[in-house]
């Protein structure tokens, strides 16, 4: 390894570290003193308490567009409501620490191995940029399974309560203490926000947008319409957690249906990729030229183009709605 690929890597740890240590966002406990003396303040009955706690919010808001880490990334309040769907406690620093190192490592280590500058920032950048979103995608979705394969016996649970003359938040209540997982995360999630002033409704209601499952949204809709119209509650609930457990049922018969065709559709998404990865190990020279070419980089980016397009037609193909 020559001198300058090493200053390289090292300038790029250096900014790193530095990046971290610099633009770090405030420590967890903190985070929660704040939120604990926020939500005592809107609870509070005199007026100095109610003034502080605006005074309080304004100098948040106010410090949000400092030189913290999370301030730089886009669209923040979408990924941190992805972040708090996978139910894991990661915040957004520690997401883009995490990509930041990723796009270090990958670019570091390309060009230990004498790979071309502009070939190895692409692809640290496409990694850094990509891979931790996927792994949150990933982790929300198996969240959501979990919460999808146990709801229904959070229903037949809430019927038996019910019908033993429970009242609805008691049964909430026994939910969330027998059910581990997720369906008893979301259901002390809810209890905890009836607690503190909201109404049953509401409290569902940003659950469902927070799993963002048509399952749960079924239950409030169902919770909604009982308590404006009248009703048996326990029939009616019984009678969704045979529907649910039917439709989780014909899920499983497409995707077994579908099984050949998306395996299908990732090999020949695949192919190219790893025909590429092929030939430049062997011979590296030959498509040197992608690199530093302009009509080279033309048409290679015109190609990924029209591979991406193949590949968003494959991914409409093999998905199928419920």
């Amino acid at each position: 390894m020559n001198l300058p690929v090493i200053l390289i890597i090292a300038g790029a740890f250096a900014a790193f570290a530095l990046l971290v240590i610099l633009l770090g966002g405030p420590s967890v406990g903190k985070a929660k003193t704040r939120r604990l003396a926020m939500v005592k303040d809107r609870h509070a009955a005199s007026t100095e308490a109610v003034v502080a706690a605006q005074m309080r919010k304004t100098i948040q808001s106010a410090g949000r567009g400092g030189t913290t880490l999370t301030s730089l990334m886009p669209r923040r309040e979408e990924m941190e409501k992805r972040l708090r769907r996978t139910g894991k406690g990661w915040t957004l620093t520690q997401y883009m620490i995490a990509s930041m190192a990723l796009f270090v490592v990958v670019t570091g280590g390309l060009l230990a191995v004498r790979a071309p500058f502009m070939m190895a920032a692409m692809i640290g950048l496409f990694l850094s940029l990509g891979l931790p979103y996927l792994v949150v995608g990933r982790a929300i979705k198996k969240r959501v399974a979990k919460f999808n394969t146990r709801f229904p016996d959070a229903i037949d649970l809430l019927v038996r309560g019910l019908r033993s003359g429970l009242p609805v938040t008691e049964t909430f209540q026994i939910v969330s203490q027998e059910l581990p997982g997720p369906v008893g995360e979301e259901f002390k999630g809810v209890i905890e926000r009836i607690r503190i002033g909201n109404t049953m409704e509401a409290a569902l209601q940003e659950t469902a947008v927070m799993l963002g499952t048509p399952e749960f949204q079924f239950f409030c809709i169902t919770i909604q319409i009982q308590r404006e119209t009248g009703g048996n509650l326990a029939e009616t609930l019984s009678n969704l957690s045979d529907v649910l457990r039917k439709r989780a049922q014909m899920k499983l018969k497409i995707r077994a249906m579908s099984s050949e065709a998306k395996a299908s559709a990732y090999i020949v998404g695949a192919l190219p990729f790893f025909v590429f990865g092929v030939v430049w190990s062997m011979n590296p020279e030959y498509l040197a030229g992608f690199f530093y070419e302009q009509r080279l980089i033309i048409t290679g980016l015109g190609g990924l183009i029209w591979m991406s397009i193949g590949a968003g037609i494959m991914a409409k193909m093999i998905s199928f709605e419920i």
